[in-house]
């Protein structure tokens, strides 16, 4: 796996408990094989959180036209 990205075997380890840790993917490992698998609850949530943060700034860009005077 770590071959095709140019980086170590140890560097992908570390991006992969990275990615364990944000709950983003799942891993397990038997024998020398290790399997990764997406977790859909993980990316929900960074989902919902860029949807809240949108709604937030998409006020703000409304207020700030009416305050320039321009229509939406």
């Amino acid at each position: 796996m770590a071959e095709p990205l140019g980086l170590t075997l140890a560097a992908v380890l570390q991006h992969v408990q990275v990615l364990e840790q944000a709950s983003l993917v799942t891993s397990r490992k038997v024998g020398r094989v290790r399997t990764c698998t997406l977790d859909g609850s993980g990316l929900q949530a960074a989902e919902t959180w860029m949807a809240e943060r949108r709604g937030a700034m998409e006020k703000k860009l409304d207020r700030l036209t009416e305050v320039l005077g321009e229509e939406p």
